[in-house]
């Protein structure tokens, strides 16, 4: 039944289609007819006219002929005869018609233009249908046609295309602006052109930004040229701070970026007034673009401590105040203390905590540390007046080519050397015959000077405490102390004595808290410190030791600075404040070494060492 119906339907298609065809060819006969009167009817008004033109030509001619013909003239004539033939005897013989003359008419000819006549297009039709006729079918015979084939073949699925309909007039005007205004909200909301726009922009602003002089005259002399001289001062930069990130939010971390020397690291604490806003902040800061950060990562918790990873530079790796590690990578931007110690085949990440727990961690494995050592005094230390035997560690550091024995900073304002693994004389953990006394509170940092120049001073290192002091020490060597312990367990015995080891000087000329302290990369004698008054002093020990040889107020209001990082090349400094910016400062002529200056250092810090021990046995 359904096949005969189908069937049927499909006749009284082809019926209507065959209808339509006839309609179609009346219709084209019925035109063809009109053309063929419109052209005769062409033909009699063309003929007509020629006649009416041809006509006002022969009259003009004909006067022009008669208005250019002599007068009559009288001639004499000779006599005729004169002859009667009946009736008109009486009549003279009348003359010979006259012979009619031609006469060129001057005709001017005129060309004019034709008229253009106006044409308006219109986007969905452009012709009359009286114009021509194509051989395409009406819609109605097409649809029919579609119909069919479709009936035709049950395999064919696919529903016809609708066909847009046509709006004319400012109706058609008003839904392409809406349509415009709509398509134009998708683009910019889409992922493709907000990274597009991102990217590009940046392109702009690091543009836009460089201050190079694109008019100078390169054939001007140097007459008249005013060079100026920048001394040995320290020069402000640029400062970092945006509204939407580090409003509210106090810098605890900043590192420069070992490959890119424009790109700075900064990480942020909770903003405690918005709510919503992530608790963990780290901003990557470009110096050509000072208006935004570069990238901005995310973390649930405060974020305490980061840094570029120095062998992975596109790994910035974080420590969070509830003690997770994180790992951020720049190129898919996705989603405690440390220390990266190792070579570029073989490197570790060392975390501590405040709890005094060290772990050791590979970075492709972050699920479960590869050793736990828990930092602790010994029970039988003679000396140990203490009320618990745990130690608060606040930062730690590692000599340059030295991966198994570190120093620790810890609330008290002792300093403790600690070693990862067992070795001959002692065991894994803090070496308490060994103590360096000399803050009188918490130790805020503890940095190691750098393996750079043709001398040694990687044991030396600084610290800086809140009882206003920065303090300079010189770390026993590992083998003395494992010798020195005599065998004996890492916390040493009743038998084994304590050592107690003085700093070398004590720098005392800041009026608040030190929160932080940096030796300069490049030159051996060049460290500097920010303090709770927003101070930047800078020391040259061979210059000076007892003044800073430059000093410098940041920011406005006296902001208690928190972090210094030197940058790779030692010629700038990012510094951290508790309002959440970020200044960079160029030290100037000063950051650069002489060679003579490490030869220098080396009898500085002998005459220390020699001061330092006189004051010793003295008391």
């Amino acid at each position: 039944m359904d096949s005969q119906r189908r069937r049927d339907e499909i006749e009284k298609k082809k019926l209507k289609i065959a209808e339509l065809k006839r309609t179609r060819e009346e219709r084209t006969r019925a035109l063809q007819a009109t053309q063929k009167d419109e052209a005769q009817n062409f033909a009699a008004r063309r003929k007509e006219l020629e006649l009416l033109v041809a006509s006002l030509v022969g009259e003009k001619a004909r006067k022009d002929e008669a208005a250019a013909a002599p007068p009559p003239q009288l001639a004499a004539v000779a006599p005729t005869q004169r002859r009667d033939f009946g009736a008109d005897a009486d009549q003279s013989e009348a003359p010979p018609p006259a012979r009619a003359r031609l006469a060129m008419a001057s005709m001017v000819l005129f060309e004019a233009p034709p008229q253009e006549k106006a044409v308006c297009y219109e986007k969905e039709q452009q012709t009359v249908d009286s114009s021509f006729q194509t051989d395409e079918l009406p819609d109605e015979e097409e649809e029919a046609v579609v119909a069919v084939e479709k009936e035709a073949d049950p395999m064919e699925t696919a529903d016809p295309v609708p066909e847009v309909p046509q709006i004319r007039g400012d109706s058609r005007m008003s839904i392409q602006s809406i349509m415009d205004e709509v398509e134009r909200e998708i683009i910019l909301q889409s992922w493709q052109f907000q990274e597009f726009f991102e990217d590009a922009s940046k392109l702009v602003e690091r543009a836009l930004v460089n201050k190079y002089d694109v008019l100078t005259d390169y054939t001007m002399s140097d007459e008249g040229r005013k060079e100026i001289d920048t001394g040995k001062g320290i020069k402000p930069v640029v400062s970092f701070f945006d509204e939407r990130w580090t409003k509210n939010r106090s810098v605890t971390d900043l590192s420069w970026s070992p490959r890119h020397p424009e790109l700075v690291l900064a990480s942020y604490n909770k903003n405690q007034v918005a709510i919503n806003d992530p608790d963990g902040v780290l901003l990557i800061w470009n110096l050509h673009v000072p208006a935004r950060p570069e990238f901005v990562f995310h973390a649930q918790s405060d974020i305490t401590t980061a840094t570029f990873s120095p062998f992975h530079p596109n790994l910035i790796i974080g420590g969070t105040y509830s003690g997770q590690i994180l790992i951020w990578d720049n190129r898919s931007k996705s989603q405690a203390v440390m220390s990266i110690v190792g070579t570029q085949n073989a490197h570790t990440l060392m975390t501590c905590s405040t709890d005094g727990t060290v772990c050791s961690w590979q970075l492709d494995m972050l699920a479960t540390p590869q050793e736990i050592l828990e930092l602790a005094h010994s029970p039988i230390d003679a000396g140990n007046l203490r009320v618990t035997n745990e130690i608060a560690t606040t930062c730690f550091g590692f000599p340059d080519n030295e991966t198994s024995t570190f120093w620790v900073g810890t609330e008290e304002g002792g300093v403790y050397q600690a070693n990862r693994y067992d070795r001959a004389g002692g065991k894994a953990g803090i070496n308490s015959l060994d103590t360096y006394i000399g803050h009188d509170g918490m130790i805020t940092s503890l940095h190691f000077h750098p393996l750079h120049g043709p001398l040694d001073f990687s044991d030396l290192f600084l610290t800086s405490s809140v009882d206003w002091t920065v303090k300079l020490w010189k770390a026993k060597s590992p083998s003395k102390t494992a010798t020195a312990a005599g065998g004996g367990s890492g916390g040493g015995s009743m038998n084994q004595q304590q050592h107690k080891i003085d700093p070398l000087y004590s720098f005392e000329e800041s009026d608040d808290y030190v929160y932080d302290v940096k030796w300069s990369p490049i030159h051996p004698s060049l460290f500097g410190c920010v303090d709770g008054n927003g101070v930047f002093d800078v020391y040259d020990l061979n210059q000076e030791v007892e003044i800073p040889s430059a000093s410098v107020s940041v920011g406005t209001g006296g902001k208690a600075l928190n972090k210094l990082a030197w940058e790779k090349s030692g010629q700038k400094t990012a510094i951290g404040s508790s309002d959440g910016f970020v200044y960079i400062h160029d030290i100037g002529e000063m950051a650069q070494p002489q060679q003579e200056d490490f030869t220098n250092f080396q009898k500085t810090v002998a005459e220390l060492g020699h001061a330092a021990s006189a004051a010793h046995s003295r008391h």
